[in-house]
Order: C-alpha cells, then structure tokens, then sequence
C-alpha cells in the first residue's frame, strides 16, 4: 500500500504532464484508446465517488462555522465564472459550439484539485473545502439553470435532462462514496491515499478522448479556444480574490477564494459537453483541465510567498 501511495502521489504531483503526453498521443494518432470514450461518465463517476470516501462532517461544519466566508466563496464561483464566460463568448468570436463549451465549463463547479492547490498556496484549506462541497452539492441545480439561461442562445439546452445526469453522475457517486466511509472508515482510511492516482488516471483518459474525437477541430480552432480558456482562467482567480478582498476576507481566505472560483470540475464539463452538445463543445472543458492545473500550481507558488503581516486579519 505504501508503494501505491507513492505512486499515487508521484502522478498527482505530475498531474499536467500525463495531461499533456496523453491529449499529444491522442490529437497524433487519434484511434489510440479511441474506446474510451462512451466511458467519460463512467470515468466521472468513479472521481465523484472517490471525492466521496474523502467528505467528512467537518468539511460541512465548516459552513455552519463560517456562513459568510463559504457564501462569498460559492457566489464567486457561480457569478463570476458564467458571467466571464459570457463575456468571452461577447468578445471574441467563436464557434456556437465552443461558446457553449467555454458557458458551460464556466458555470460547473469548483475543482477538487483546488483543495490541494490551496493547501500549497498556505491559503485557507478548510475554506476551499467547504465551498467545493457546496458547489459540488449545488450544481445539480445551479449548473443546468445557468446554461440553460446563457448558452441557450447558442445550442438547444435541456435542463431537466442535464439535472438527472448530474445527479447521476455527481450526486449519487458521492453519496455512495460517503456512506461507505460511514460504514466502513477503517478499509476506507487505507483506500484513501490511492484516490489521487484513481482521479489522475480518470482525468486523463477523459481529456484524451475529447482531444481524439476532435482533431480537426482543434487543429482549426484550438488556439483560440486556448487564449479563451487562459483568459477565462486568470481573470477568474484575479477577480475572485478581489472580491474576497473588499469583503474584507483575510490573506487565507483570499487566496482559498481566488483558486476556488478559477479552477473548474472541467471533467464535468467535458462529460456534460459531449452528452448534450457536441465533440467540439467539450474541447474547452478539455484545455481548460489541463491549464488551470498549471495556472494553479504556479499562482499556488506565488500565494505561497505572500504573508498576512496583519496579525489580526489572520484566518481563523
């Protein structure tokens, strides 16, 4: 078990990499694992449901203890990031396809990797849990509504359809996940230092499969959409922290804020995309997991340096 946690550490630490070598292969020779892809769900199902075994009651408690705190975190991840989306979508000019795409990646939840960049930017930990679980929680509900309110004017949306596939594919994977915790903590104590490599693993095949069943259309679009998704991205995490700033949030909370409302659960986006869309509309959820990967751990960097020197605006 020692080794599988090793090697499950060593791959989420290298996370971008196999990201990056496997969507390569995948955009060159395009019919490598090309059966992958009726399994995104699957795939998706099995990350909520490690992410599960992982909830505790202290993750929730944490939104008793802090109501404002959590509230601002999960209005940012839900106003900020759609109504940027629109914005990009005003802008610059793309595809009805991949405007839908860059909305509805922009309107899925926070990214659980976003705990762990957190955590290396010494920012609010507890905060960024929280407000992942929140939104994760929500989505069911929030995410179908605001695509269907900003990305119908590009593609047909079903919402009610897309309610039950998340509750399918989010909800009740997490449900399973925590009430075997529930049951059986001590086999899922020793399970849970694996769970990396298990959502490394899933994340990579999913954005392989995007990438494969869209060559031609990345070949064409694909630097475009690219500026989108960085665009999307930085401005994200800036206006993210700006906001926890003039709440008058800590340093911490600041910086759990900013990496909460930037990083997107983008496999939900890619599933969610290929379901209901197009191949070519999930291609933004696709870069956008591997960029903001990136983009977090150099910001988490940065973050790392930064210090309170307001003792009294210290997090909690």
């Amino acid at each position: 078990m020692k080794t599988l946690a090793a090697v499950s550490a060593f791959l989420g630490k290298t996370f971008a990499v196999w990201v990056i070598l496997l969507a390569v292969l995948r955009f060159f020779f395009p019919d490598t694992f090309k059966q992958i892809a009726p399994w995104i769900v699957t795939l998706l199902s099995i990350i909520m449901f490690g992410m599960g075994l992982t909830l505790s009651v202290d993750d929730f408690r944490e939104v008793v203890k802090r109501p404002f705190d959590v509230t601002i975190g999960v209005l940012g991840q839900f106003l900020i990031m759609p109504l940027l989306a629109v914005l990009l979508t005003l802008i610059i000019p793309m595809p009805p396809e991949v405007a839908a795409g860059v909305i509805l990646v922009g309107c899925c939840p926070g990214a659980t990797s976003s705990n762990v960049m957190t955590y290396l930017s010494k920012g609010d930990v507890a905060l960024s849990v929280a407000c992942t679980s929140v939104t994760t929680l929500a989505a069911p509900l929030v995410t179908p509504f605001l695509v269907w309110l900003f990305a119908s004017q590009f593609l047909p949306v079903d919402g009610w359809a897309m309610f039950l596939s998340i509750v399918k594919v989010v909800l009740v994977p997490l449900a399973l996940g925590a009430a075997l915790q529930k049951l059986l903590p001590g086999l899922v104590k020793t399970a849970v230092p694996a769970l990396p490599l298990v959502s490394v693993i899933g994340i990579v095949l999913i954005v392989s499969a995007v990438v494969g069943g869209s060559k031609a259309s990345i070949a064409q679009s694909g630097l475009m959409i690219f500026a989108v998704v960085v665009l999307h991205n930085g401005l994200g995490y800036l206006l993210g922290y700006l906001g926890a700033k003039a709440t008058g949030l800590s340093l911490a909370k600041r910086k759990a804020i900013a990496i909460e409302v930037g990083m997107q659960n983008s496999g939900l986006g890619a599933a969610l995309a290929t379901a209901y869309f197009s191949p070519l509309a999930a291609v933004p959820s696709a870069i956008f997991s591997v960029w903001h990967n990136i983009s977090g751990a150099v910001l988490a960097n940065w973050f790392s340096s930064r210090v309170d020197t307001n003792s009294a605006n210290r997090a909690a």
